[in-house]
């Protein structure tokens, strides 16, 4: 099953996703999939008369897609987990996961431009499995994991390498305005039997990488994350990226304006975004 959330007629939805159509979840609808997941059995009861094909049916054309959370509580990425960037970057294995955070304010649509700003040199791709948590997951088990996790989607986790770089803190180079695009939908775990992702740039493949090449998985982020926090319905995880980001090739390569960055997968789909330079930064 794939779930999104999307803008039809001037309001936002979730919904079913089907090859050329999409069915509203719910007659009075729910705004996105928070709303659903914080719905507990109505919102499941609403979902699964959707997947029976009683809700109002729209041609994929009528809607636009929009992020599936619209304002997630919580945005925790992990950095370093997976063994391909490990080895480019010349770093050992990590006994723990590498957490960071993310404001929901640095979040965008899977279409939206990504910005350039003046005071950014270097702005940099990373493709991501995202995991999006439907249930309160708390001192959860990592046997038990899985059970609190709605789905999977996609994210670019845009950094700005040469902020990142200021100090050991890197959330000065990861939580940009409106500069992380991820969605577009959310493919539950039936959907993943090829969970793979490649990331490309101006049509050049450069990153390509699967959940069998994750130091730690998505059940151990899930069961260590929760002894620390309380992860909440509609909270994301972004699971990390692998090898082939800008700020590791020799010579760097990184971002500018007017360039085409795709993350793909066979199992989820695609977001494709455009870099717009804003100020000083426009060629």
């Amino acid at each position: 099953m794939k779930l999104a959330t999307v803008d039809y007629s001037g309001r936002s939805r979730v919904c079913v996703v089907a090859d050329d159509h999409v069915v509203l979840v719910g007659t009075a609808g729910h705004d996105d999939l928070r709303v659903m997941y914080e719905a507990g059995e109505r919102g499941r009861a609403d979902l699964a008369a959707a997947c029976q094909g009683h809700g109002e049916r729209i041609s994929r054309r009528g809607v636009r897609f929009l992020r599936p959370v619209l304002d997630p509580g919580a945005v925790i990425c992990v950095g370093l987990n997976y063994r391909s960037h490990l080895t480019e970057l010349g770093r050992g294995l990590p006994s723990a996961p590498t957490l960071f955070s993310k404001l929901p304010h640095a979040l965008c649509d899977p279409d939206a431009d990504v910005p350039l700003p003046p005071s950014v040199t270097q702005l940099d791709y990373e493709g991501e499995f995202v995991v999006v948590i439907s249930r309160t997951a708390r001192h959860v088990a990592a046997a038990d994991a899985w059970d609190f996790v709605g789905g999977v989607s996609l994210m670019n986790d845009v950094s700005a390498r040469d902020y990142q770089r200021r100090t050991s803190q890197w959330f000065a180079g990861k939580t940009w305005e409106a500069s992380t695009p991820w969605g577009p939908v959310v493919a539950t775990r039936d959907e993943l039997t090829e969970a793979t992702l490649e990331v490309t740039v101006n049509g050049e493949r450069r990153q390509s990488g699967s959940f069998d090449d994750l130091l730690f998985d998505v059940p151990q982020l899930v069961a260590d994350i929760s002894q620390i926090v309380a992860l909440r319905p509609g909270d994301l995880i972004a699971t990390g990226t692998p090898d082939g980001v800008g700020m590791a090739a020799k010579p760097e390569r990184y971002l500018g304006d007017g360039d085409v960055v795709v993350v793909r997968s066979a199992a989820i789909g695609e977001l494709r975004n455009v870099v717009r330079a804003t100020g000083g930064n426009r060629r």
